[in-house]
Parts: structure tokens; C-alpha cells; sequence
């Protein structure tokens, strides 16, 4: 039986789960050294617990990572809502910056994890964008066009945003957000009027 993740119970399960992570985190310094019984005992659980909110490690890590770059976009964006080319842009930003953040802070051995939790950023940034084209889509285009254009501007960010994160060669988040704007921008065209 699935779990409900509005029910209180179960945000602050989740809560203690994720707390123990990050503590366990500090101390092993590397997400692979961690295991699911650490985790578990840290937040004084037992593992059956744990596995009736998370399917796995990675289930758990998936969730983990989203809600952290959650977090980091409602810092950047208030309700998380997009209204126009400068909120955009302050997304792009945030995601840019996001991202150099989590490759600072990665230790051998969590490489591993990084195809996981880049997964999981560009879905939640993808489900970010679908809602404000859906918002602000020409009443004559269809939701496959906005999810086809929410699809295209965020693999083109955040796959700019992995690899300037990977070697940013002197180029800061800001002047890399202005370029990338610049292009999804011009990719607005089939659902703005």
C-alpha cells in the first residue's frame, strides 16, 4: 500500500529519515558508506519502516536530492513561480548555482549517485516549467507542445548547467544563465503568443 505524502505521519518520518541521513552524512563523509540500517538506526526506525516509505538506497536518495534542489529553487523563487523572462532567468541561475554547489560538495566514491540526482533535478525542473507554460501557453497550443517545449528548455538548462558544473573554464553562473536564456528563449516561440 502506497503512502500518503501528505499525511503528517509521514512527512515526519520522511523528516527523520532525512535529518539522519545528513548527520550520518558529516560523519562518514561520502553518500556510498552510508547504508540503509545506518540510516534506519540513526533515526531510530527499523528498516521495515523504512522500506514502506522508500523502495530502496536509491529510492531514498531520489527524494533526498529532489527535495534539496526543491528547497534551493523556493530560496531562488518564491512559490516556486515563474512570471516572466526575469524569474526565468533567476531559475536558470539557481539551477546553475545548484549544481556547482552539489559537485563541491560530492566525494570520491559518490560519482556513482551523480546520473541519479541529475535525473531527479532536471524531472522536478521539468514539472516546474510544464506548469508555468501551462500557465502562460497561447490558449491555441496544446498541452503535448508545452510539454514537448518544457521538455526541450529543461534538458537545455540543466545539461548546460552539468557541464559548465563540470569545467566552468572562468565563466560564472551569472554569464553562462545569460547565454542559456538567450536560447531558451528563442525556444518560447511555439507556445507564446
Amino acid at each position: 500500500m502506497p503512502v500518503n505524502p501528505n499525511d503528517p505521519r509521514v512527512k515526519r518520518t520522511r523528516q527523520l529519515l532525512t535529518q539522519a541521513f545528513m548527520e550520518l552524512l558529516k560523519e562518514k563523509k561520502n553518500i556510498y558508506s552510508i547504508s540503509v540500517q545506518d540510516i534506519a538506526e540513526r533515526a531510530t526506525l527499523n528498516r521495515a519502516t523504512f522500506y514502506s516509505h522508500f523502495e530502496d538506497k536509491y529510492a531514498f536518495l531520489e527524494h533526498w536530492i529532489g527535495e534539496k534542489f526543491q528547497k534551493s529553487i523556493e530560496e531562488a523563487l518564491p512559490n516556486s513561480s515563474l512570471s516572466d523572462m526575469r524569474s526565468l532567468r533567476t531559475l536558470i541561475v539557481a539551477v546553475f548555482e545548484f549544481l556547482a554547489y552539489t559537485r563541491q560538495v560530492m566525494r570520491p566514491g559518490d560519482s556513482q549517485f551523480e546520473p541519479l540526482f541529475e535525473i531527479a533535478m532536471q524531472k522536478q525542473l521539468y514539472h516546474l516549467l510544464t506548469r508555468w507554460l501551462t500557465e502562460v501557453a497561447d490558449t491555441t497550443v496544446s498541452q503535448e507542445t508545452v510539454e514537448a517545449t518544457a521538455l526541450v528548455m529543461s534538458w537545455g538548462i540543466f545539461g548546460s548547467a552539468v557541464q559548465w558544473s563540470r569545467d566552468p573554464k572562468n565563466r560564472t553562473a551569472q554569464e553562462m544563465a545569460r547565454d542559456v536564456l538567450q536560447v531558451v528563449a528563442a525556444g518560447l516561440a511555439p507556445v507564446m503568443s
